[in-house]
């Protein structure tokens, strides 16, 4: 068993615990952003594969104090990152963060870990310097093993990661929009409202598609990251056999048989494009099959299939509900900040107000940054949540009828 670190947004920790605890793995501790972990390697790939709301996750090398360079040299050196690392790979410092702790210094706290860590293969391999970086399983070149450092308390988390590119990055989304919302946040915002897919779920300002294609890979029991390849894959523990089973696996569960009734609206037409375009690449990866890049359109998904979400040129004023007395309203609206101006996007929440009238008995949850969201749409939300969407400090409110 290794001790393994799942990255999240803050305010997601509890949502990736119980993530974690689905896909039978135990947790040890979480808190500010992180949750620690067991895992063998099978855990490692189904917690890459599975997460929704996970940014990362990390293969804890040591846990260690250091008060000084030379307890942080010796550390380092004493992890045997030569039955991780392959000897073809380079190895890079890719981020160190320092808490309440003697060692503060980021710029050097790098560099004695890389010192220390290329000095311990060197060793080993008998070499005087560390390769650039070969080839890996991708075919992919200058590739690095990417070690994290972070000091809290004078304690010394060394990390390796083993997600590559950032876990939101599912392979379905080639347009973003103008102000997306992380893949990733949009699944934590959807499983922190307690959505069930049998009732209806709506997103009024749907850009392009994030939360209403993260409800569609909830409800057919799709595993987020199938798409996409990982940083475990070139390391030495990676086990090809073993991946391939569990993907297989987790394909096996999809499902699309259900009657689902999850839609999305806009008014910008070309976010309805990049939506359904989105939709169809996720589509494409639910069914095993490698999506075709930019060539999609969307324009196939531009009607309703049974299954999957619908995507329409309404302005929330004009949208009625379809046929059910309860359901979920969950939204991104603009935030004033890359779209539009403060002033707009506080009209919008006001406007928001007047969703009572067509969608009485309906819950809401709305994830934005302005702490005075409740003012202006005129309702004291039942609960009120600090996450983080990226670098954005955000709050998710949730109302249990509107």
């Amino acid at each position: 068993m290794m001790n393994a670190i799942a990255l999240c947004a803050v305010g997601a920790e509890k949502v990736v615990s119980n993530e974690l605890r689905k896909l039978n793995l135990s947790v040890a501790d979480s808190g500010f952003g992180r949750v620690r972990f067991k895992a063998e390697v099978e855990g490692l790939y189904r917690a890459l594969v599975g997460l929704r709301a996970a940014d990362r996750v990390l293969l804890e090398m040591a846990f260690f104090p250091a008060e000084d360079f030379d307890d942080l040299f010796e550390g380092v050196r004493k992890v045997p990152w030569e039955d991780f690392v392959p000897a073809e790979m380079g190895l890079a410092v890719t981020k160190v963060r320092s808490s309440r702790s003697c060692l503060s210094a980021l710029t050097s706290i790098q560099a004695v870990t890389h010192k220390a860590a290329a000095e311990r293969l060197c060793e080993k391999r008998g070499i005087n310097r560390l390769p650039e970086g070969g080839y890996g399983n991708s075919g992919v070149g200058n590739l690095q093993a990417e070690i994290r450092v972070y000091i809290d308390k004078d304690k010394v988390s060394l990390l390796l990661d083993l997600s590559g590119e950032p876990l939101f990055k599912r392979g379905y989304r080639l347009d973003g929009g103008i102000a997306p919302l992380r893949e990733t946040t949009a699944a934590a915002i959807i499983l922190l409202s307690l959505w069930k897919r049998k009732f209806p779920l709506w997103d009024p300002f749907c850009g392009s598609g994030t939360i209403a294609i993260e409800a569609d890979l909830y409800a057919w029991d799709m595993a987020p990251c199938l798409g996409r390849t990982f940083a475990i894959e070139n390391l030495l523990i990676a086990d090809a056999v073993l991946e391939r089973r569990i993907r297989e696996e987790f394909l096996a569960k999809v499902d699309f048989s259900r009657p689902l009734q999850i839609s999305g609206s806009d008014t910008d037409g070309r976010a309805l494009n990049a939506a359904r375009a989105n939709l169809e690449r996720a589509y494409q990866i639910a069914r095993g099959i490698k999506p075709e890049g930019k060539k999609m359109t969307g324009e196939r998904f531009a009607g309703h299939l049974p299954g999957l979400a619908e995507f329409m040129n309404v302005p929330m004023e004009e949208a009625r509900p379809q046929g059910s007395e309860k359901g979920f309203i969950i939204t991104n609206p603009p935030y004033g900040r890359r779209l539009g101006n403060p002033e707009d996007a506080e009209k919008i929440y006001t406007d928001m107000g007047k969703l009572e009238r067509n969608f009485s008995g309906w819950k809401l949850g709305v994830i934005t940054d302005h702490p005075g969201f409740e003012s202006f749409f005129g309702k004291r939300a039942d609960s009120c949540r600090e996450i983080t969407n990226g670098a954005v400090h955000s709050f998710f409110y949730q109302y249990d009828v509107i």
